[in-house]
């Protein structure tokens, strides 16, 4: 089970990027997908996590209205559209899937992609 995400770089303040997370060994037809990121000193924090069963999405505060994810089920790849984009949304972002119908915190994931540098510049 791996997960290969990318897709970051440097942008500019109110720019977009699109990140990508591609699973192998698994689909992800059965399994909640979430987005996290991570900034030196803070703890990692969820994104934006859909559930594998149902309707339900998980989004923080500091995202909504900005970020979106989107799965394309014949590439086994789930996206995360970011938009209007913020120096505070410099971090490494992750993306992670479970075997469970829908969790929204890293310690209900068990599978993680290696992480990708995303740097806002102001």
């Amino acid at each position: 089970v791996q997960l290969q995400a990318s897709g970051g770089g440097l942008v500019q303040t109110r720019g977009s990027l699109k990140l990508s997370c591609t699973a192998s060994g698994f689909t992800f037809d059965d399994y909640a997908i979430g987005w996290f990121r991570h900034t030196p000193g803070k703890e990692r924090e969820g994104v934006l996590c859909i559930s594998a069963v149902d309707a339900r999405t998980y989004s923080a505060d500091s995202v909504e209205g900005r970020f979106t994810i989107s799965t394309e089920a014949t590439k086994n790849t789930v996206y995360l559209q970011m938009n209007s984009l913020k120096p505070e949304d410099t971090a490494v972002y992750y993306c992670a899937a479970d075997h469970r119908p829908y969790g929204s915190m890293p310690y209900e994931y068990d599978y993680w992609g290696q992480g990708t540098q995303v740097t806002v510049s102001s």
